[in-house]
């Protein structure tokens, strides 16, 4: 389904703004004062800001999803289309614009009896999971499912906590020691 330019704009504005400033610090007016929009056009799109955020993660993670699936998919079957993972993830955190994973950034900041956006976080999460699935058994169709299902966890394991912990000390030494750890589990 297309969505209209302005519903776009409202999404954008908010993604932006929520990734750099954080859920709970961005508020409504802000975002309409930002994307240059009256306050009734907002809500005619949104009916709250929870909806809005469902969208930001939504988007966010649509663009994360596409981008990396491309990204390793480009480099050389076999291990290096896995690993291909930790790469895409040094260049994100080389970005001016690096704050961390924005679904762990949402998450720490909403009460836990919010089953909405935990929801929303937790089928995001899962579909960069069913991603790594993918990627190691088309790199190793000889795997059995269950060592299969170890490795994407364990990887997946490994790229989250290397998100969290470079974002955390401004460094990328967690992306390396991510990889290595990759390297030997491959």
């Amino acid at each position: 389904m297309k969505i209209s330019a302005t519903k776009q704009k409202i999404i954008e504005t908010a993604t932006t703004l929520f990734y750099a400033n954080g859920y709970n610090l961005t508020g409504i007016n802000e975002i309409i004062a930002e994307a240059g929009i009256a306050k009734a056009t907002l809500y005619s799109h949104f009916k709250s800001k929870e909806d809005i955020c469902i969208a930001y993660l939504q988007y966010k993670n649509e663009t994360f999803i596409e981008e990396i699936g491309e990204y390793c998919r480009s480099k050389k079957k076999g291990k290096e289309q896995l690993l291909a993972i930790f790469d895409f993830l040094s260049s994100f955190f080389q970005d001016n614009d690096f704050n961390g994973c924005w679904c762990l950034r949402t998450i720490s900041e909403i009460p836990k009896e919010n089953k909405l956006i935990r929801a929303e976080i937790q089928k995001e999460k899962k579909l960069f999971l069913e991603l790594i699935h993918q990627l190691i058994r088309e790199n190793f169709p000889k795997r059995s499912t269950a060592k299969v299902d170890i490795l994407a966890r364990e990887i997946y394991l490994l790229y989250e906590s290397a998100v969290a912990e470079s974002h955390l000390h401004q460094a990328d030494w967690p992306i390396e020691s991510a990889t290595k750890i990759a390297k030997k589990l491959i």
